[in-house]
């Protein structure tokens, strides 16, 4: 019996690969703040989290950028790096929270060039036209993923795709004072 599927962020990714793979088992994919599918629309979005943090926290960052680009750094380096581009993330925060238990720096410098690849090249999107369910995306309007690198892909491959843009919302939708109940109630809706 085929299920919904929600995927957020990477996992919006995964989603959508597993959905063009298993189409048998999905019967609405939803993404939730979902990295853009082209590589044009993802340049400018360490330079609008970085315009939104303080001189110090905009160092730290690059220096954790280095840190992780050399390949020479740990679970804890990611942590504090995920935990910096958080607070950009956000638009008006019910608490900031530490990101992910289980953090593991080899996994991601063994996945994150692998998925990029596939959005570079174009297979990622490719993987769209596998996936006959319905789709929905659901994205806020302050997530630093510009909406545009989600939406327009998507609907130029599936004409069974439905968009939803939360105002006043960053990547998390359920963190978000102003945009938490219409992200529930906007999830109860598709999920019906």
């Amino acid at each position: 019996m085929p299920a919904n599927l929600i995927g957020y962020s990477w996992g919006a990714w995964l989603a959508f690969i597993l959905a063009s793979m298993y189409s048998e088992l999905v019967k609405k994919l939803v993404l939730v703040g979902s990295g853009p599918f082209q590589v044009e629309y993802a340049k400018g979005i360490m330079t609008t989290r970085l315009s939104r943090l303080n001189t110090g926290d905009n160092k730290k960052v690059e220096q954790l950028m280095q840190k992780i680009n050399s390949g020479n750094t740990d679970d804890r380096t990611l942590e504090e790096f995920g935990s910096l581009l958080a607070k950009a993330d956000t638009y008006n925060p019910i608490r900031y929270e530490r990101e992910v238990d289980g953090i593991n720096m080899d996994i991601y410098q063994k996945v994150w060039p692998e998925a990029e690849k596939l959005r570079k090249n174009g297979k990622l999107l490719e993987y769209g036209r596998s996936i006959h369910c319905p789709i929905v995306i659901i994205h806020g309007d302050y997530d630093p993923h510009p909406f545009e690198g989600v939406k327009r892909p998507l609907q130029s491959i599936s004409p069974n795709c439905e968009f939803v843009l939360l105002k006043k919302c960053g990547h998390k939708p359920w963190v978000e004072k102003q945009a938490k109940s219409l992200f529930y109630k906007t999830l109860n809706r598709i999920l019906q």
